[in-house]
Formats: C-alpha cells, sequence, structure tokens
C-alpha cells in the first residue's frame, strides 16, 4: 500500500510539474503569442507586459498619421513584438497584427523568426503564396501567420516580376524569414 501510495504522490508531482502551452511565455498560436491572448485589448498591455517596456509610435505629423504601432521592449532592452490594433488609435480595440521580433517566440513546431523556408514545409501546410514587389508572402492559415521572404533570396527570374506565380517548390529550402506576422483580425 505504502508503494502505491508513493507511486500516485510521484505521478501526480510530475503531472503538475509539466508546463501546459498556456504557460508557455513564449508560445505561439493561432489565439495567443507568449502572454497575449486573441481577445487582450491595447489598454491592457500595461499590466501584462507590467515588467517590460511599452513604446506607442506614430508615424507622421498628427493630421497625417498613419499607423499606431506599439513596441514590446524585455527589460534589458530587447525588442519582443511590434503591434498594431485592429481599430487604429482605439485602446479599446483588440491586436490586429503582431510582428514577431525575438527569437524566443516560437510555435509548437518550433517555427521562429530564425527560421528557414524548409521549416515552414516541413511543418506547416501553405494556404497560399502572394507575389509583392520585394517579397513573397507565405500565409500559414493554421496558426493565423504570414511569413515574408526576401526576393532577392528567390531564383533572378522570379525577383523583379509580380505578376508570376510563386510556387513552394521555386523558394528555396534556406531561404530565411524577413517578418513573421500574427494576424488576429
Amino acid at each position: 500500500m505504502y508503494k502505491k501510495a508513493l507511486l500516485i504522490l510521484g505521478l501526480c508531482v510530475s503531472i503538475s510539474s509539466c508546463t501546459s502551452d498556456e504557460e508557455n511565455p513564449f508560445l505561439i498560436s493561432s489565439t495567443q503569442v507568449g502572454p497575449l491572448k486573441k481577445e487582450i485589448r491595447i489598454n491592457q498591455l500595461d499590466s501584462i507586459f507590467k515588467n517590460d517596456s511599452i513604446v506607442r509610435q506614430t508615424s507622421g505629423p498628427q493630421e497625417f498619421r498613419s499607423t499606431d504601432e506599439i513596441k514590446i521592449y524585455s527589460q534589458d532592452g530587447e525588442a519582443l513584438l511590434s503591434l498594431e490594433p485592429l481599430q487604429e488609435f482605439d485602446s479599446t480595440s483588440t491586436i490586429g497584427y503582431i510582428r514577431i521580433l525575438d527569437p524566443r517566440y516560437e510555435t509548437k513546431n518550433g517555427l521562429t523568426v530564425k527560421s528557414t523556408f524548409k521549416d515552414i514545409v516541413e511543418n506547416y501546410n501553405i494556404s497560399r503564396i502572394e507575389n509583392t514587389i520585394n517579397s513573397a508572402v507565405v500565409f500559414i492559415d493554421e496558426i493565423n501567420a504570414y511569413i515574408t521572404i526576401d526576393k532577392n533570396q528567390l531564383p533572378t527570374n522570379l525577383r523583379y516580376d509580380t505578376d508570376s506565380k510563386i510556387m513552394a517548390s521555386q523558394i528555396p529550402d534556406d531561404a530565411k524569414i524577413k517578418y513573421f506576422m500574427i494576424y488576429w483580425n
């Protein structure tokens, strides 16, 4: 009986010591980026990142402001995230876009800002690829993300052409991520 009780106690301790995905301070999922959840409002950021620095930036003169960007920096001054509200200049708005800046933020499958295109292909279904002037934009609907890859990393025939459809097979495995964005709209 004593051994059975000890075994049960050991199992309980080992189960409770495991961290769940919700507790991972750097987990990226379709509804979470670290401590941020999809339903979080801009006016709640000060309490969520109370130990970090929050810098609110607006671009352009007051009458022509075009963005309401919020950057989160760690205590060490390292850039963690860049956020944009769903509704510009509304503190009660939820978050619309999150740019991942710190490589500690990762998905369950290990995708980070330091990953390559091969990591994306091996772990996720690519929903579509859009061809823009300077980048190939790779959409991963599974995690509400899009990844941009600089066209300088693509074959020469695709670099200056915005009309061609870019296929996943045309992007080199070692192509690096330029921007890792999560969208919640």
